[in-house]
Order: C-alpha cells, then structure tokens, then sequence
C-alpha cells in the first residue's frame, strides 16, 4: 500500500506495537511505491533481538534509523545505527538485527527496465 502522506512517528508506533505482538517480532508497511515503482520505500519495526535474515540487495538502497538501535551484517563488515543514523546498503548478501525495539526507513531504487 502506497501512502500519498504520512506521518512517520505515528508509523513508528503503530508498526512497533504490531511486531511487539507478532510471533516473528516484526512488522513493515510500503509507505511509497510497489511493484509498479522503481523507487519503493519501507518502514520495518524490529523488536530487540529479531532479525531479517541474510538476503540479496535487490538495487541500490538506503536505510535510515527511526527509532532505536540494529546492527547491518554484509560480509565481514558490520553498521550499527541508532536513531537518526542513515546507511547505505553494501551491494551483497546482507542482514538487518535490532540490538534494541527499532524501526527503520529502508529505501530501495530497482534499475529500470529499458526495452527497444
């Protein structure tokens, strides 16, 4: 679901109340864009100690700290953040974990498709 505006504290709140509830500890919504978007926009709470698992880069992308705190694993490197850091995404396998109850923006751009 794409949100023509939003306001990000309540987001916050109300995604962090929803992982705290949730069996996985996490919960995300699309605040902008899609599949039919090449720029998509996420925000993703975490409760202390979940973790997204290692995954693929899907394209060029940034993740900004809401509130709280995580940890970025990409290789043998590692990011912690804290609310208002902001990071970009190394291109490789990597995962996110919340050293604390955290949500973050994560910002994503796909490559366009170009056709002819």
């Amino acid at each position: 679901m794409t949100t023509p505006s939003a306001s990000l504290p309540t987001l916050v709140a109300e995604h962090l109340e929803k992982a705290r509830a949730a069996a996985a500890g996490r919960s995300a919504q699309t605040v902008y864009g899609g599949r039919e978007h090449s720029l998509r926009q996420t925000l993703i709470a975490l409760t202390a100690g979940s973790r997204l698992g290692e995954h693929e880069s899907p394209g060029e992308a940034t993740l900004q700290v809401l509130e709280g705190s995580v940890v970025l694993h990409a290789g043998s490197t590692q990011w912690s953040g804290s609310t208002g850091d902001y990071v970009v995404i190394p291109p490789e396998r990597h995962d996110l974990e919340a050293t604390e109850d955290a949500a973050v923006l994560l910002t994503v751009a796909l490559a366009a498709e170009h056709t002819g």
